[in-house]
């Protein structure tokens, strides 16, 4: 699994730095395969964060191009700027003829449930949210289990402060940003009683993911208050939370991608959560006919689709070497990890 996400990732930053913000933004890419294969148009919806979020809006579209690359398929994306253009950029994307429509982010959920019900002959998948048994025939629910990578950066964060104090941003309060914070905190309780000590975890939610300044001016607050580590689930928010650590010379923890290549003396580790993984393979078996529909695709340790980066320059080798062991622990359901307030209450019993 370790080998397979530092492969995954690094095809996922040659791509570059992906431009352009606004809600009517459409970009397209495919390759010369289009000559030779069926037509095939596939696009996504972003979220408020944007396709340069440097987070799971990005992944998603990286996820899409290297779909198109692969296959030859037309692939595109709307930006959102605000909750009111989901709708409406969903809407776009039949005009076009897309064959499988992403919506990138929980907060869509109403926004592609509708659409759905209106376009029938439409695929739709979401990522981050399960409809559950009312799931309709044409959409596809992507989660992921980002407890799991949550839970061995919050080790890795008990392990590694000096402070005793670390803390937590997260964008909007949900279910889905619950599976980050909770793994976080029990990681965080896994090292502290292995250490035989109390380690104190400040959360504070910005309820954004694109405000980076809000997240800056969160984090530096938690830094300059004794927290040394930060780890934020914010989307573009979170780019805030990194800046402030680099200017305080601290430590951030990232999200869903590598994020190092940000402030490389000031990123710990990351929690990935691949979504390129998904939205690529999801997108090939639509493409290849197998029926998508009416269910929910979860994706955790045990498929590659979550956990830290390989190469960790900050981080130290017998801390790595311990926190693998963790994830083996995890994957054999040694430890099952928390994933809200229930769960969690129960854990830290």
């Amino acid at each position: 699994m370790k080998k397979g996400i530092a492969l995954i990732m690094s095809a996922a930053l040659i791509m570059g730095t992906l431009a352009g913000c606004g809600s009517t933004t459409n970009k397209t890419s495919s390759s010369d395969k289009q000559s030779t294969t069926k037509k095939y148009n596939v696009a996504m919806v972003t979220d408020t964060g944007g396709v340069s979020d440097q987070s799971f809006n990005q992944s998603s579209w990286e996820g899409l191009q290297q779909f198109s690359k692969k296959t030859g398929a037309k692939v595109s994306y709307l930006e959102s700027k605000q909750e009111s253009d989901y709708a409406t950029n969903l809407d776009k994307l039949v005009d076009s003829n897309n064959k499988l429509i992403w919506g990138v982010g929980f907060a869509m959920a109403d926004a592609v449930l509708s659409a759905a019900k209106e376009n029938k002959d439409v695929n739709y998948a979401i990522i981050d949210n399960s409809y559950g048994d009312k799931t309709p025939s044409n959409v596809t629910g992507v989660t992921f289990k980002a407890q799991e990578s949550s839970f061995i950066v919050g080790y890795i964060a008990g392990k590694t402060t000096k402070t005793n104090k670390v803390g937590f941003v997260g964008g909007i309060t949900s279910p889905v940003i619950d599976q980050f914070q909770y793994g976080y905190e029990a990681g965080v309780l896994y090292a502290a009683k292995e250490l035989g000590k109390t380690i104190n975890v400040d959360v504070q939610y910005a309820e954004s993911f694109s405000d980076a300044s809000k997240g800056k001016a969160i984090a530096q607050k938690m830094f300059s208050s004794g927290d040394d580590i930060v780890f934020h689930a914010a989307g573009g928010t979170g780019v805030g939370v990194i800046e402030a650590a680099k200017e305080a010379n601290k430590f951030a923890i990232g999200v869903d991608r590598d994020q190092a290549y940000l402030a490389p003396n000031n990123v710990l580790t990351s929690a990935l959560k691949l979504v390129n993984v998904a939205v690529q393979k999801v997108s090939e078996d639509a493409m290849n006919g197998q029926k998508i529909g009416g269910k929910t695709y979860t994706y955790g340790l045990k498929d590659g689709a979550v956990g830290i980066p390989t190469t960790n320059k900050n981080l130290s080798p017998a801390v790595y070497d311990a926190a693998m062991k963790l994830e083996d622990k995890i994957k054999d359901g040694s430890i099952v990890v928390p994933y809200d307030k229930a769960t969690y209450a129960k854990y830290s019993k």
